[in-house]
């Protein structure tokens, strides 16, 4: 739909004022971004004004941030686990899959006087934390193991799953230190494992951050040839982090939200602010070339680039969206702290940086290396990568077919994936709850650690005993335990035969819920994880196509080109099913497991599929927006499919490649942390900016819109009625 078919839109758009404080020779044909832009660069004082102001305010909360948030939540909501867990803390002093267990193991009995005191002095410990409930010292025959050398001391859960993570976090340091002269003391269960767990993981991704910095820092300087602009990014990531970290504490006070949402929301900021920084600063240097005028340039450059910058973000923020559709605390949050992150970093990107851009002027070169201006040429396109334009559009099936076969073959490993909540050799071995859980194996059995529990009616007490007694299943029935409160409920807890994170404990547990009594339900720590990849499993097909649905919409709605659309989509799904692929083989079938340092679990974390999907088509999508954008915008100026595909390359390829070097070189920095999630996390979306960038993005999307011509920008007139005349050319 061009500007002719609606003249009413164009007269309007002439008859635009000149905003205050433009220059003279400011064109007045803006939108509604150009003159944002053109407004922000003639008031620097007062967005600094308003940006210092907001980041302060929610600034001043980001202290609290690692303290504040929540370290539980990986749970599914309304699953019969649950439900167990919160019976059990409510009518069973508190022994829910959230309490916790200390587990004393001596070198001589203990009933030895000397591991007698080391027990009430941990019981002790326990009793003054208002957080735990009742305490309950060892039992013969229940919880000291038969040769007499190694006791557990349960202690209920009184506070939430979270409070229960902060309790495991002050107490098993103390613990820990009663060990001694043959006696250790560990405290472990599912919250000690998610304490270690947020611990270990969190400290190495400070660590791998604090690595990828000197690298990200210089791949900035070579992208952007000059230090000052490549302060850009870094100014649009504190900004939003500032805002975003406060804004999280203040979420927390609504909701739980986790820890993790703060080191997704970093990773995010940075790779954003460097992407959408990279857009607009290069096109900018390109219009400041031409007008010599910086208030005139920033205005071309926001109704241009920062139309694509803006759906870009839309297209990040409608991915990660579709994550709230699973019912985990854990993973709402997380998308939600991303998406405050992609927020605050949009809204810099388009009022703070364009007034930064403004006052800067012809000072955004400064501190410019010399060899840095040979690759633009008078229209500031890249040289290199519209030389590779033309080769793609001369030869696009010898580049093209290479490329989709090497997709293909990644992508192919993804029929045999296998998905399951991590073991416990996801953290590290020294860890309390891993060094309680070896202690409990050892001396009850290997399904001990993964005890079962079931609240039952009284009346079927008896027969729900029975019926666990007598599966295959299970080694061992504990007594029966009536309610506190005096309901008519009764706790069973049974051990299973294989460990916890076995598959076969999946088999037992389906089995149980058909066999038990109609109104017994089964939970415990392990059987949580199993209802959550179970319930990841069923709504992954959903977020998934979602996510798919909802991107492609959006695209059609910028290009108002239904096949151009349908190729940017396909085309991020196929970088990301390649990703996949490579995951399941390293990471499922450990091929390089020696060289990264890390032992296979035999699948993949069980919220790979769902969290890192969208991850990864948010970033793929962000790529597609920009080739395709400014693509289009040729498109619009030439009508010359040649000009679109060549002229696309040359002015949005650099961009590209620039930035996926810095989000690679960021994502594979994970690859050198000591636990497994990390890793997984750091190369399969380091993978997949590297497959997008330098394959799809560059070669086969490109190739693509060369095969289909004009039809990839035809658009039938029914739809051109209905959709929003969105241009990406500036008259």
């Amino acid at each position: 739909m061009t500007t002719a078919d609606h003249p009413t839109r164009a007269t309007a758009r002439s008859a635009t004022p000149p905003q205050p404080g433009a220059a003279a020779d400011t064109p007045t044909r803006l939108g509604p971004l150009g003159r944002l832009g053109v407004l922000a660069a003639g008031r620097l004082r007062l967005v600094a004004v308003l940006w210092l102001a907001l980041v302060a305010g929610l600034g001043a909360f980001a202290p609290q941030v690692t303290s504040a948030l929540a370290g539980a939540g990986w749970q599914a909501n309304g699953s019969e686990s649950v439900q167990v867990r919160d019976l059990a803390q409510a009518h069973f002093g508190g022994n829910a899959s959230s309490a916790l267990q200390v587990v004393v193991a001596a070198d001589r009995p203990v009933d030895d006087p000397s591991v007698r005191a080391v027990v009430d002095r941990a019981t002790a410990l326990l009793r003054a934390d208002s957080r735990i409930a009742e305490v309950v010292p060892p039992q013969n025959g229940v919880t000291t193991s038969p040769d007499g050398r190694t006791a557990i001391v349960l202690a209920g859960a009184r506070a939430d799953t979270n409070d229960m993570v902060r309790a495991a976090d002050d107490l098993k340091g103390p613990l820990a230190a009663l060990s001694g002269d043959g006696v250790e003391v560990s405290a472990t269960g599912a919250s000690v494992l998610w304490s270690d767990f947020n611990k270990a993981n969190h400290d190495a991704m400070i660590k791998s951050e604090m690595l990828s910095w000197p690298v990200t820092l210089a791949i900035l300087v070579l992208a952007f040839g000059s230090l000052v602009a490549a302060g850009l990014p870094l100014l649009l990531t504190l900004a939003g982090l500032a805002a975003s970290a406060g804004a999280l504490v203040l979420l927390n006070h609504v909701t739980p939200t986790s820890v993790w949402a703060m080191n997704f929301a970093m990773m995010f900021a940075l790779a954003l602010g460097i992407d959408y920084a990279l857009f607009l600063v290069v096109r900018f240097r390109a219009a400041l070339a031409r007008h010599g005028d910086a208030r005139r340039a920033v205005g071309e450059t926001m109704d241009t680039a920062g139309k694509a910058v803006l759906l870009s973000g839309a297209t990040v923020l409608v991915s990660l969206s579709a994550v709230m559709l699973v019912p985990a605390p854990a993973f709402r949050s997380m998308a939600l702290g991303i998406m405050l992150a992609v927020a605050f970093v949009l809204a810099a990107t388009l009022t703070l940086l364009p007034a930064v851009l403004g006052r800067l002027g012809h000072k955004v070169n400064a501190a410019a290396p010399p060899w840095t201006r040979r690759d633009a040429d008078r229209a500031g396109a890249s040289v290199a990568f519209t030389s590779w334009g033309e080769r793609l559009w001369r030869h696009p099936l010898r580049h093209g077919i290479p490329a989709l076969l090497v997709l293909i073959a990644l992508a192919a490993p993804i029929i045999g994936l296998r998905t399951a909540m991590p073991s416990i050799t996801v953290v590290p071995e020294d860890s309390s709850a891993r060094t309680g859980y070896t202690a409990v194996q050892r001396a009850f059995g290997p399904g001990a650690p993964g005890m079962l529990q079931i609240v039952t009616p009284t009346a079927a007490a008896d027969a729900t005993a029975a019926a666990l007694a007598g599966d295959p299943g299970i080694a061992g029935v504990m007594p029966a335990r009536h309610a506190d409160d005096g309901s008519a409920l009764t706790m069973l807890q049974a051990m299973p035969s294989v460990d916890p994170s076995d598959p076969k404990l999946a088999d037992t547990v389906d089995r149980l819920r058909g066999t038990l009594p109609d109104d017994a339900k089964v939970g415990g720590a392990a059987v949580e994880n199993l209802d959550l990849q179970a319930t990841l499993d069923a709504k992954t097909p959903l977020v998934l196509g979602v996510v798919l649905g909802l991107g492609f919409l959006l695209l059609l709605l910028a290009l108002q080109a239904p096949l151009a659309a349908l190729l940017g989509t396909a085309t991020s799904l196929l970088a990301t099913a390649a990703a996949f692929g490579a995951a399941r083989l390293i990471f499922q079938d450990g091929h390089g497991s020696g060289l990264l340092g890390f032992t296979p679990q035999g699948f993949l974390d069980g919220w790979a599929p769902v969290f890192f999907f969208a991850m990864i088509f948010a970033i793929a999508m962000d790529y597609t927006v920009f080739l395709l954008a400014s693509a289009k915008e040729h498109y619009e100026k030439t009508r010359d499919p040649r000009q679109a595909v060549v002229g696309a390359l040359g002015h949005s390829g650099r961009v590209i490649f620039a930035a996926a070097a810095v989000m690679v070189a960021v994502f594979f920095t994970f690859a050198l942390s000591g636990p497994l999630p990390p890793k997984e996390m750091g190369i399969v979306l380091g993978l997949a900016v590297l497959l997008d960038a330098a394959l799809v993005r560059l070669v086969l999307l490109p190739v693509l819109l060369r095969l289909t011509g004009h039809a990839a920008w035809w658009s039938p007139r029914w739809l051109r009625r209905i959709l929003p005349d969105i241009r990406f050319s500036h008259d």
